[in-house]
């Protein structure tokens, strides 16, 4: 699956307009950006273009407004903030309908070098439909499209697989590339010994990539509230932790399959437990940590205990790649973010190639302050899971083959 597509690298795009489209899907507190991280990702690209005198049209999609103008999900703070990171002003095309009087008439007025943001795409019904009058709109304003949104790769809209299949040129950007290099790789082509580590709550949102991954890696870990329907389908007590009992029999198939097929298969040996879940989920919580086998039945388990720990940063220890996804434990609890931190530092001290995939985990990362210390760390959390299953993204597959 390593993806030759024609890059921003590939394309000369001087006096051009360009379509790129971002992924600005920014936290938002009263009008403020929370969280920059996407907007400060899609620099490389967006300067990129500027340098070799493309007229710039910036897109994306903010929250989900469901097909009409919602003004707490208008993009105009974020083209304030883009104007203060770029040095230069990304003027903002204010229409309801996305491709409207405002944004025509400024990218007629265009400059080689400049720069404006449309609309949220999701203003418009068609955007998650994939419809063509939107496809229709975002191609007239352009004549190469840029897409450097990962985080919308898994799904096919208008703003990311419509308007490609209606220009002549629809590369990818710095950060989608970084993405298709690190995770593609990871997948197909890994440096081994390959560990993959799984975790977070539900087992039914990861049974392919857990399938998958098993055909792929040399050990696979399994933390999280995930690990608990591994452990009862075992035999073991897990009291009240979260379990999916409707997948008992998926997880002992999966249990023998990396037995056939020689694979590590690391589930917790031990758990750090409580009485009851934390409300607020910071509040002050009484851990007590219990053997595997040895779980009282009124406890439930938040956390991997000190003895997984180690064995899962051992087992990190002589991995040449690492993927890893979702959280060891209820990491917002920082009583029960032991098992996460301790992951992530073992991660932190490995030479190995490590690929964080998005979502909780990205956040549990750079929360903690190893971010720097990651090889690569995925902005998309549902597409990069979709990466891992081994499925075709269609943001990524719209691109032009070189």
């Amino acid at each position: 699956m390593a993806l030759n597509k024609v890059s921003v690298d590939d394309i000369n795009v001087s006096g051009k307009r360009v379509l790129c489209r971002c992924d600005f899907n920014v936290p938002l507190k009263e009008g403020k950006i929370t969280d920059e991280n996407r907007l400060v990702a899609a620099l490389p690209t967006i300067k990129k273009l500027i340098a070799d005198g493309g007229k710039v049209i910036l897109c994306s999609h903010l929250g989900k407004p469901k097909g009409e103008p919602k003004p707490e999900l208008s993009l105009a703070p974020v083209a304030a903030r883009l104007t203060e990171l770029l040095g230069q002003e990304v003027k903002f095309a204010a229409d309801p309908e996305v491709v409207g009087p405002n944004a025509k008439a400024a990218v007629e007025a265009m400059k080689d070098g400049e720069v404006i943001l449309l609309e949220n795409t999701r203003y418009r019904v068609e955007e998650t439909k994939n419809g063509e009058a939107f496809s229709k709109d975002l191609a007239s304003l352009c004549d190469i499209f840029v897409n450097d949104a990962f985080g919308t790769a898994h799904r096919a809209h208008c703003s990311n697989v419509g308007v490609s299949e209606l220009v002549d040129t629809a590369a990818v950007g710095y950060l989608m590339q970084k993405e298709i290099d690190f995770l593609g790789n990871a997948v197909e082509n890994p440096v081994r010994p390959f560990v993959a580590i799984l975790g977070g709550a539900k087992v039914a949102d990861k049974l392919n990539v857990i399938s998958n991954l098993l055909e792929k890696c040399d050990t696979l870990i399994i933390g999280g509230g995930m690990a608990y329907t591994f452990l009862k389908a075992q035999g073991n007590e897990i009291g009240k932790s979260l379990v999916d009992d409707s997948k008992l029999d998926y997880c002992k198939e999966m249990i023998a399959k990396a037995e056939k097929l020689g694979k590590k298969l690391l589930l917790p040996v031990d758990s750090a437990t409580i009485t009851d879940f934390p409300n607020p989920i910071d509040a002050p919580v009484e851990v007590e940590v219990y053997d595997s086998d040895k779980m009282p039945a009124d406890r439930e388990g938040c956390d991997i205990g000190p003895k997984t720990a180690e064995m899962f940063a051992d087992a990190v220890k002589s991995a040449k790649t690492v993927v890893w996804n979702g959280p060891m434990g209820v990491f917002e609890n920082p009583t029960l973010a032991t098992g996460t931190i301790a992951v992530a530092k073992a991660l932190a001290e490995t030479d190995a190639t490590t690929i964080i995939g998005g979502g909780d985990s990205a956040a549990a990362v750079n929360q903690l302050g190893f971010g720097d210390k990651m090889s690569h760390i995925s902005t998309g959390g549902g597409a990069s899971l979709e990466f891992l299953e081994g499925k075709e993204l269609p943001g990524v597959a719209a691109a032009t083959n070189k």
